[in-house]
Formats: structure tokens, C-alpha cells, sequence
């Protein structure tokens, strides 16, 4: 009983050393959802699918040149319409997209780019916690985020459809995010306590 017991503290106790290990995946994590996803805004498909969220964001359907009336030319993934596709670039879906895109790939880097730069650390953890914020700001603003009265007794909230099961896995991007700034302000804290080297003055 007593073997048992030493080999349950041994593992208890080196499972309190997983949150230094813990940090990093979190970075890596959120490093390639954003990196990742932030590529996949080049493809048309992807733009296409953003087109709901995008047009009833009351601080982004700016970026469209006809937000209302995106419904009438939504597509399904791998479906191939040229006419909806050629009213997505005169509605400037493409080149939101592409920019939305970059900003998500460079926010990604930002977060990788803690292991050589503590601050530029802390911009992208700072970042990543921004973005999630207006993300789920869609659940509100996107009627297509709940799942549509089409007959079934289940809809509305709070039914999620595919696109607001998407946006609520951003509430984990806001925890991880929020834990990635707290280490980051470690990191800037030690390198301003860290002692600086001897510097020899000439004459």
C-alpha cells in the first residue's frame, strides 16, 4: 500500500510540473489555428464560407461592396458556381479575405516569435486575445450561426449551427490566449530583473 502510494505522489507530483510544458502547446496551438486558418483565407471556399459573419458585423460589413445581399449568392464547400463566384469578388469577399488572411498568419508568427522576443510575445498573445473577442461577437450579430427554422422543433438558440460551433471554440482561443499574456509579462518582468552585464567605460 505504501509502494502505491509513493508511486501516486511521484506522478502527482511530476504533473504539476505540466504546466511548464502546457504553456508551449498552448503557443504552438493557437500558432497554427491562426497560421493555418489564416491560409486557408486565400481559397475562395473559405472566403465564401465567412461571407454571413462578415456581412452582419455591424463593425465590418463595411468591408463588403453589397453585404445585404449575400444570401442569394452563398455556395456549399466544393461547390463550384462562376456567377457566385464572380459577385464574391465584386463584392470584395476575395480581398477581405486575403487581408483578413494575413493579419491571422502574422498574428500567428507573432505568438511563435516569443521564444526569441518576449514583447513582440506579448503583441501576438495580445492579439490573439482580441481576435477571439470579435469572433464571438458573431454569435450575436450572425443569424446563421443558430441553426434556421426549417421545421424541426430545435432551432434557434441554443442550437448552434456548424458555422456557431465554429465561433465557440474561440472561448479556449480566449482562455489560451489570456494564459499566453500572463506568461509573456513573466518573461518581460525577468528580463528587466535579469542583472546586466559589466560594462567597461574607456576615457
Amino acid at each position: 500500500m505504501n509502494t502505491q502510494n509513493t508511486l501516486t505522489h511521484k506522478l502527482l507530483n511530476e504533473a504539476t510540473r505540466l504546466d511548464k510544458l502546457g504553456i508551449h502547446l498552448i503557443r504552438i496551438g493557437v500558432a497554427i489555428i491562426f497560421i493555418w486558418i489564416g491560409a486557408l483565407k486565400f481559397v475562395p471556399y473559405e472566403a465564401d464560407s465567412i461571407t454571413p459573419f462578415v456581412a452582419n458585423s455591424p463593425v465590418m460589413s463595411f468591408f463588403y461592396a453589397h453585404p445585404a445581399e449575400y444570401k442569394e449568392h452563398l455556395t456549399h464547400e466544393g461547390q463550384l458556381d462562376p456567377a457566385k463566384r464572380l459577385w464574391q469578388t465584386e463584392n470584395h469577399t476575395y480581398a477581405f479575405s486575403d487581408g483578413l488572411g494575413t493579419v491571422e498568419i502574422l498574428i500567428g508568427l507573432l505568438v511563435l516569435y516569443y521564444a526569441f522576443s518576449p514583447r513582440l510575445g506579448m503583441v501576438g498573445s495580445i492579439l490573439a486575445f482580441l481576435t477571439p473577442l470579435v469572433t464571438l461577437s458573431f454569435l450575436v450579430t450572425t443569424p446563421e450561426a443558430w441553426v434556421a427554422n426549417s421545421g424541426d422543433a430545435n432551432f434557434g438558440f441554443p442550437y448552434l449551427s456548424g458555422g456557431g460551433r465554429l465561433v465557440l471554440k474561440d472561448v479556449l482561443m480566449l482562455a489560451g490566449a489570456i494564459v499566453m499574456i500572463a506568461d509573456s509579462a513573466r518573461q518581460l518582468l525577468q528580463e528587466r530583473s535579469a542583472p546586466k552585464p559589466y560594462q567597461i567605460h574607456t576615457v
